[in-house]
């Protein structure tokens, strides 16, 4: 085999390892937490556009998420029934709602992931901007490969 097709098969099994350790680490939080994969994925986008400042709405949920309008709204009345999200007057139109996180939720949340991320963000400090820059092309190049909606 050339070192290229070497190379190329290495980052395609490490690439297939990580997907594996995600999954477990989904799998175990789910788990922990009593919920399925698509209420965790509906955290985790909520987590990171809390963090932006960005108010979520369930169509944003919906879209998100790739379900539809009624699945969503089954998903955001089984998160409210376990405490996780509330839902609350949108902050500018008085018309509309928002999904947000409870503190009981949001403190689990980080609680499972928190150590996962600090583990991530300390392996990514040992790559200079130009190295991550490489890294985060190529993931983000996989990801359309698997799913061009990304």
């Amino acid at each position: 085999m050339t070192d290229q097709k070497e190379s190329v098969r290495s980052a395609l099994l490490a690439l297939r390892s990580l997907g594996d350790a995600l999954d477990r680490m989904h799998g175990e939080v789910g788990d922990e937490m009593a919920m399925n994969l698509t209420d965790l994925r509906a955290l985790r986008m909520m987590v990171e556009w809390e963090r932006r400042g960005t108010a979520v709405s369930p169509h944003d949920l919906a879209r998100h998420l790739r379900i539809s309008t009624a699945s969503t709204s089954k998903m955001v009345d089984r998160l409210v029934a376990a405490e996780h999200v509330e839902r609350k007057p949108h902050p500018t139109d008085r018309r509309a709602r928002v999904v947000v996180l409870t503190e009981h939720s949001r403190s689990t949340f980080y609680r499972h992931f928190g150590g996962h991320l600090g583990a991530m963000r300390e392996i990514a400090s040992d790559y200079d901007q130009a190295q991550l820059a490489v890294i985060a092309d190529f993931l983000d190049r996989m990801a359309q490969a698997l799913d061009p909606r990304t």
